[in-house]
Parts: structure tokens; C-alpha cells; sequence
């Protein structure tokens, strides 16, 4: 009599969710974000158009006064596109997640930093067009008189745009609807606006506020503006400057990744 050894069944594996970042499934989250933004012709408008606007009203509010135009414009060609950045990003986000989008994406072989990095990437495109038309408006049609290179100023507003994506995209993960993420605004930009050394330089601040716009990145922001208003050449303060926003940007975009959810509760 033979006998028949009892054979185990293995239990079926399940592929486990990539979570390593990987450029085809992020070019591919950007390519799909890009489509979305094409069918929408006033958030394209609201990326692309307000800032400029907005610096054609202030050229015009000082009319009178030209150098004022160039001390404020530099700064303010950072801040708008951070700000409309910011709130772009931040309310497209949501809806992603709310519609549950997210959660269709995330159960696919596409992990968070896939996610993140393609929305980045995406608003990141639209940030380089949106920093080009601000500065080549303001430089070459508003009169802004800088002392250093327009490229230098370029690079600058481009890096606050990302800045603004970043933002946007960690504040999403926090707000459970559209209203909510817009109620961000005032307790996220509004503090480094005022603190920003816009207003009045920063040393002139009381200590305590000074020591908080030193931790604030639209303090460096403002201050690389200031030195390419100021200076012909790229001063190492304007490389430090550059390189903390730059990195504010990439902290923002590590715990936008971290805290991202798969649906809003």
C-alpha cells in the first residue's frame, strides 16, 4: 500500500503596493493631472493670468512712483505665484481625494511618493510657465528695474511657485472639503506675508517676530528678490537663499507624501 504524501496548497500571494518612487508611474500621474488641467480653462487662467494681472495693478497703483513699483514688485513677483500655487494646488488635491480618485490610484501599483511626485510634477510645469510670463511681464513690459539678471528673478519666482505646490499639497491632507482647504490661507500664507520683510525689513521687527520670520520660507523668498534687485552678480546670500526655499519645497513635498490619505473621512 503506497502512501501519498499530503501536499499543502500555498496560499496565494498578494502583490504588495510599490512604494518606491519610480519615474514611469510619476510621469504617468503627471501626464494624467496635465489632461484634467487642460478641461479646465479657469484654473488654467487663475495659474497663468491673475499674477500677471495682479503686477499690471500694482505698475499702475504706483504710477507716480516707479522706484516704489521696483522695490515691491520684485518681492510680490515670488509671492503671487506661491499664493495662487498654494491654492491650486491645495483645492485639486482635495478633490482627488474626495471624489476617491486617490483611493482608485493607491490601490494600484502606484505608492504615495508616485502620487506626490506626479502632482509636483504637474503643477511644477505649470509653475515654470505661469514664473516665465510674471517675469518676462514685469522686466520687459512693466519696466521693473533690477540691478542683477532676469534669469536670476525666474528662478526665484519658480522656486516659490514650487513652494506654493508643496504647501498646497500637505495642507490637503488635512482638510476634509474645498472651504477647508481655502481656510488654510489665512493661518498658512497671511503669517509669512506679514512677516516676510514686505511690509518692513525684518530687523526692524520685534525679536520675537524677527526669530519666527527666520524660520519662515517666504522670508528667504522675499530676501533672494532683494539681492538680485540689489546686486549684478549671484551673491552667496542669494545662493543660501535660494537653497533654503529650495529645500523648504522638498521637506514639504517628504511630509505631503507622508501624510497623504487614501479618502477623507
Amino acid at each position: 500500500m503506497s502512501t501519498t504524501a499530503p501536499t499543502t496548497q500555498a496560499a496565494p500571494t498578494q502583490a504588495a503596493p510599490a512604494r518606491a518612487l519610480n519615474a514611469g508611474r510619476t510621469t504617468a500621474t503627471a501626464a494624467r493631472v496635465l489632461r484634467q488641467l487642460r478641461h479646465d480653462p479657469r484654473t488654467i487662467a487663475l495659474l497663468l493670468l491673475v499674477p500677471c494681472l495682479m503686477l499690471v495693478l500694482l505698475r499702475y497703483v504706483f504710477d507716480a512712483s516707479p522706484r516704489t513699483f521696483d522695490n515691491i514688485g520684485a518681492s510680490l513677483l515670488g509671492v503671487f505665484p506661491l499664493i495662487t500655487m498654494f491654492l491650486v494646488t491645495s483645492i485639486a488635491t482635495l478633490r482627488e481625494r474626495t471624489s476617491g480618485t486617490v483611493e482608485r490610484l493607491l490601490a494600484m501599483p502606484l505608492g504615495k511618493a508616485d502620487l506626490i511626485a506626479g502632482y509636483a510634477l504637474a503643477f511644477g510645469a505649470l509653475a515654470i510657465v505661469q514664473s516665465a510670463l510674471a517675469t518676462g511681464l514685469s522686466v520687459w513690459l512693466l519696466g521693473l528695474d533690477v540691478t542683477g539678471s532676469p534669469w536670476l528673478l525666474l528662478l526665484v519666482a519658480l522656486l516659490d511657485a514650487l513652494l506654493g505646490t508643496a504647501l498646497g499639497l500637505f495642507v490637503s491632507a488635512f482638510a476634509a472639503s474645498e472651504f477647508q482647504a481655502v481656510q488654510f490661507m489665512p493661518a498658512v500664507i497671511f503669517p509669512q506675508l506679514l512677516l516676510c520683510g514686505l511690509f518692513t525689513p525684518r530687523s526692524d521687527m520685534h525679536p520675537v517676530l524677527e526669530a519666527v520670520s527666520d524660520v519662515l520660507p517666504m522670508s528667504y523668498a522675499v530676501d533672494g528678490m532683494n539681492e538680485v534687485l540689489h546686486h549684478t552678480d549671484m551673491t552667496a546670500t542669494f545662493v543660501r537663499d535660494i537653497l533654503i526655499v529650495a529645500g523648504c519645497a522638498l521637506l514639504v513635498l517628504g511630509l505631503g507624501a507622508a501624510t497623504l490619505r487614501r479618502r477623507t473621512a
